[in-house]
């Protein structure tokens, strides 16, 4: 099967070991280190397709598997053309395998795991549904991204070592058999490394996934509650166990921080769904840190959210209008600053890079955590 999506190392940064790469894909190149939008239910919410590429420029979104699956069905968007048709999106897309909404229903006693896969109940009318690592493929392939992930489990934390071991290792079989259902060679097929916090189980995990030979690979598993500390001495570990010349996803990052830290660690892709979630609490994230736009300080502010930012928002509007807005209830006042939140963390990405080529990119860390308002 030919690579429908391929990576291409430019740089290394000197000082700190981040990479500077472009992933070929179908339907375009990403740049890379990149923050990716979260469309769950095939639109990143408040936004439309030219927002996104003209007011964000974001490069690659993602589909929701286990979300689609549900409504309005992957049939129905294969009919209409695949995903890019369906909402309009020419760019890459990523769709995931279902396998972290899998793991948010156990909290709720609404899944039963097997080594055939998960049966579980809807959370929209409690009908029982099943996803096989074949029937993920199976939608994804429907679906028609640019990447697919494997189908896997996601360990809740903390978890002991016994189950940890015995997920990590059938995840690993699922990945197996996710390979051998995937067809479609206009399509990527992303492994994703499993472990939790142990580290002779990630590295387990990594080897065993790097001898299937799949086009990337991911971390998943990690930014599900833990410590900082925690997060951050995993994901030094296990990136550099990844294979150099194929693309790094740390998955479900989406804070400023978290998104260096990625980056710093060799980490070419990070998705969230922060920064639309913030916006429809009436948080805007600035230079200087994170912005209540509802508090009363900014009634009678008439400056924009962030004076370094380039968005529509921040050239267009200020504080006082759009907290008038979000207190009143009105749909623009999230629009507004889910283009500011999403282009936020872009630009942030946008200068990742440019300080990776410099060279420069710990000494930028320091700076941007001390005008945010981090300690590190």
């Amino acid at each position: 099967m030919k690579e429908a999506i391929t990576y291409e190392l430019l740089h290394v940064c000197r000082q700190s070991g981040a990479r500077r790469g472009v992933i070929h894909t179908p339907h375009g190149d990403i740049q890379t280190p990149i923050f990716m939008p979260v469309g769950t239910q095939a639109t990143v919410k408040a936004m439309t397709p030219e927002e996104l590429k003209d007011e964000v420029h974001a490069q690659i979104i993602l589909g929701n598997t286990y979300h689609l699956f549900l409504r309005p069905g992957h049939e129905l968007i294969k009919e209409a053309g695949g995903l890019h048709k369906f909402m309009n999106w020419d760019l890459p897309i990523l769709t995931d395998s279902g396998g972290f909404q899998v793991f948010s229903l156990g909290q709720a006693g609404l899944r039963k795991i097997t080594e055939e896969g998960v049966e579980f109940r809807s959370y929209l009318d409690g009908s029982k549904h099943y996803i096989s690592p074949e029937k993920s493929i199976e939608i994804q392939q429907a679906l028609g991204s640019d990447i697919m992930m494997c189908f896997d489990e996601c360990c809740p934390y903390p978890s002991d070592y016994k189950y940890t071991e015995k997920s990590m290792e059938m995840t690993t079989r699922w990945a197996k058999r996710c390979k051998e259902a995937w067809t479609n060679e206009n399509q990527g097929l992303f492994g994703i490394i499993q472990g939790g916090f142990y580290k002779d189980l990630r590295e387990k995990s990594a080897k065993d996934l790097i001898e299937l030979d799949f086009p990337g690979y991911a971390i998943g598993g990690i930014s599900v509650g833990e410590p900082k500390e925690e997060f951050l001495d995993i994901l030094n570990y296990t990136a550099p166990l990844m294979p150099e010349n194929k693309p790094r996803y740390l998955m479900g990052v989406g804070t400023p921080d978290y998104l260096i830290e990625a980056a710093i660690s060799g980490i070419d892709m990070c998705d969230c769904v922060l920064p639309t979630r913030i916006a429809r609490h009436g948080t805007a994230l600035t230079s200087h840190g994170k912005l209540v736009a509802r508090n009363a300080i900014y009634e009678r502010d008439f400056s924009p959210l962030d004076p370094e930012c380039d968005c529509y928002t921040c050239k267009n509007y200020t504080r006082a209008y759009i907290r008038h807005l979000i207190n009143m209830k009105e749909i623009l006042g999230v629009r507004l600053l889910s283009i500011h939140n999403l282009r936020f963390l872009t630009k942030l990405m946008d200068r990742v890079r440019i300080e990776i080529e410099n060279d420069n990119l710990l000494t930028f860390r320091n700076e941007f955590y001390k005008s945010y308002g981090y300690t590190n």
